[in-house]
This record gives C-alpha cells, structure tokens and sequence, in this order.
C-alpha cells in the first residue's frame, strides 16, 4: 500500500516572499523553486528592473503606473522548474510599502551592520516566532534586495525585523535564489513533517519463508562439504538464531535464496557439463 504524503500546514500560506528590484529573470524563477520546494507558494515582486540576458536580449519593462500589466519573461518559468504556478500567481507591487502593507512582520535580508542599529538575528533564531505568527493569522514578509545591491537602508528600515545569513566571514556570497533557499529551509525544518512517505515498505518474512531459508542454506552448507569437520546442529541453530535477530523481509529472503541457487549449481557435484 503506497504511503500518503502528509499535508502542509495551511499558515503557510501566509508567509510570502518579496524580492525587490530584482534584475535577473533567472533568480526570479530559480527562486520561486526554492520557496514551493520548502512550502511556500506566496511572492511578490517589487519593481523588477529585468537585465538582458542571452535568454532574454529584450527583458520587459516595469511600469509603475500599471504594476499589473507586467509579465515575466519565459527565462524564468523555465528556471522555476515544477514551481511555474508560483510565478503565475506573483504579486507584482511598485512599492515596498505596498508590498508590506498587510503584514504584521516584515524581515529585512541584509548584512548591513554598521547603518541599522537594530539587531540582526539569523534564520534559525526567527524562524519560531515567524511561524508562530503566521500560525495566529498574520501575514509575515521576507524581504529580498536586489542581485547587486541588496536592500537600501530605507527599504531595510521599512522592514520590523533584521535577518542575516551567517556564513564565511572572509568569502560570503549567496546569490539571490540561494538565499531565498537557505530561509525557506531554516523555516520548513522547525515544522513537524513526517518523512515516513519517503521510506520504502518492507515486508518482514514469515515464519515459513525463514525456515525455508534456513533449510535451503542449510542444503548447500552440505552440498559444500562445510559440515565435514563442524557440528552442523549447533551452527544451524547460531544461523537461525542470526537470521531471526535481522527480521529478514521478504525481498531479503528472495536474494538470499537466489543466491543459494546459483552457488548450488556451480558445485562440483551439481556441475557435470
């Protein structure tokens, strides 16, 4: 019977994602994979300035007097992989004050230290109290900058909370949709879902089948000439002893005797061709 994947909890939903002025088509798509394989199914897109890019030589341009018209280029629902409907339903803002504009907590992606003065804490350090808040019906905002430049320390200021990725102090460099990755993992793993779907079913052997184990490999110890000079009841009863502590299970049980079989045939008394 083929297990059931378990669900997600549905505050997830009220996590979104927002990448602002992001420039490359393929960290927008890249990115939206990195959140639907963590869960996260909500972004929004704040004023994207598309490069030009082999894939995309004529990037679309943003306007912000009809934020709605804009459309994203094929680069980066090719990049989004099975995450296409993340892309498709992207809420696309011409502010970050609009983007934020219903959420209770706001998290700035920056390593701007010496131009905030309020404290910065990991992933991992906010991660419980983000999902705590989403799970009482707040809508909670993780706010990217842009590929080059980051976040500006106004748009990091319109933000309630200070979050930064910790890593190499003397080479530190994540691209956009790795970064985007990093804090959906760190969230996804303080949520309690069950791997069980992902482990393969086993059958155990039965009784029957483990003495027609025993029995089979008990005839080719024979055939081999092992018992020749070994009590062949007391080592028999350590096999099976062996072989009932290892609850063996039925495809165990099926290459064993395979095996058995071909060793059989290639005895000197079982081969006479």
């Amino acid at each position: 019977m083929r297990k059931m994947k378990p669900e997600l909890p549905e505050y997830l939903d009220r996590i979104c994602v927002v990448l602002t002025r992001p420039s490359h088509p393929a960290n927008i798509g890249a990115a939206a994979r990195a959140m639907k394989t963590m869960g996260l199914s909500r972004m929004v897109l704040v004023a994207p300035a598309l490069m030009a890019t082999p894939m995309t030589p004529n990037p679309p341009l943003f306007c912000a007097d009809s934020p709605q018209n804009f459309r994203l280029p094929e680069e980066s629902f090719v990049l989004a992989s099975g995450a296409k409907d993340v892309l498709e339903n992207a809420r696309i803002t011409a502010t970050l004050n609009e983007a934020l504009a219903d959420t209770a907590i706001s998290c700035a992606l920056t390593s701007r230290k010496r131009e905030l003065t309020a404290p910065m804490r990991t992933p991992r350090e906010l991660a419980p109290a983000l999902l705590q808040a989403a799970a009482a019906g707040q809508t909670v905002a993780l706010v990217f900058g842009n590929e080059t430049f980051g976040l500006s320390i106004e748009e990091a200021q319109s933000c309630n909370r200070l979050m930064t990725i910790n890593g190499n102090p003397h080479y530190f460099s994540l691209n956009l949709a790795q970064a985007v990755q990093v804090v959906s993992y760190e969230l996804f793993s303080h949520i309690d879902v069950s791997m069980a779907y992902l482990q393969q079913e086993r059958q155990l052997a039965t009784q029957k089948q483990t003495e027609g184990l025993l029995a089979h490999w008990q005839e080719v110890m024979a055939q081999s000439g092992f018992f020749e000079r070994r009590n062949e009841t007391r080592l028999m009863r350590r096999i099976s002893a062996m072989f009932h502590r290892a609850e063996l299970g039925e495809e165990d049980i099926d290459i064993l005797r395979g095996w058995l079989k071909t060793l059989s045939r290639r005895l000197p008394q079982n081969n006479q061709d």
